[in-house]
């Protein structure tokens, strides 16, 4: 598979030649984060609320409201959000973002084990960490969003600082004034966080990666290895 348009001659005909329009990963990049909101909301939150010894204390822990019900650390008690008419349990705002946050990173997660599997699968294998960060801020990036990473910075102590000045997912992205689109944009970091461990992850490196934005369209990705303890 590549993004690349193929150049003639080819055979389409082929059955092991495999063509995909660029096109498709921008569209499931913008549809990839409302999808994981419904699903959370729609599939998630229907479990039922825990059953309660009491009625009475049921009721009542029902009635106090978000303040009321959190520990002095700022932690909801037990976890547990509230509950709707219907009795569905629902999701208070940090369980929703959390959860939204493993379903796209782990779909990531699964496309970067993936693409390393299979286009890495030719050259020889890294013996330095430095080098497969150097493979993914070129090759995996330019296949991936079609340009390489603008800056890598590292500590020499496992912290690599990867820079996108031009995210291409976040080209489209409205910024006008006040309407938080840095916020909004936050969500849309998760998958390719997943897909930076998981193409780590099968390079040999356990990694973890966080994300932000503070001025679109940029992005800023931290990889830190993780070393397993002996």
């Amino acid at each position: 598979m590549s993004f690349d348009s193929p150049l003639p001659p080819y055979n389409a005909s082929d059955p092991t030649a495999t063509f995909l329009n660029s096109s498709c990963l921008d569209l499931l990049m913008i549809e990839l984060v409302p999808m994981a909101y419904r699903i959370v909301n729609e599939i998630d939150s229907s479990d039922p609320p825990p059953p309660s010894a009491n009625p009475s204390s049921t009721t009542n822990s029902q009635a106090q409201s978000p303040a009321q019900s959190r520990k002095g650390d700022g932690s909801l008690k037990g976890g547990v959000g509230a509950v709707g008419v219907n009795g569905s349990r629902k999701m208070d705002e940090e369980e929703e973002r959390d959860a939204v946050f493993y379903r796209l990173e782990m779909l990531g997660y699964r496309v970067g084990q993936g693409l390393v599997e299979r286009f890495s699968k030719d050259r020889p294998r890294f013996t330095d960490t430095l080098d497969v960060i150097k493979f993914l801020c070129k090759d995996l990036w330019m296949l991936v969003f079609r340009k390489q990473i603008d800056n890598l910075k590292t500590n020499h102590r496992g912290v690599y600082v990867l820079t996108d000045n031009s995210f291409r997912p976040f080209s489209r992205m409205s910024t006008e004034a006040g309407g938080q689109a840095v916020v909004k944009a936050q969500p849309f970091l998760y998958f390719p966080c997943g897909i930076i461990r998981g193409a780590l992850a099968s390079m040999g490196i356990n990694a973890s990666v966080q994300a932000e934005t503070s001025e679109l369209p940029g992005a800023t990705f931290q990889v830190k290895a993780l070393v397993a303890k002996t």
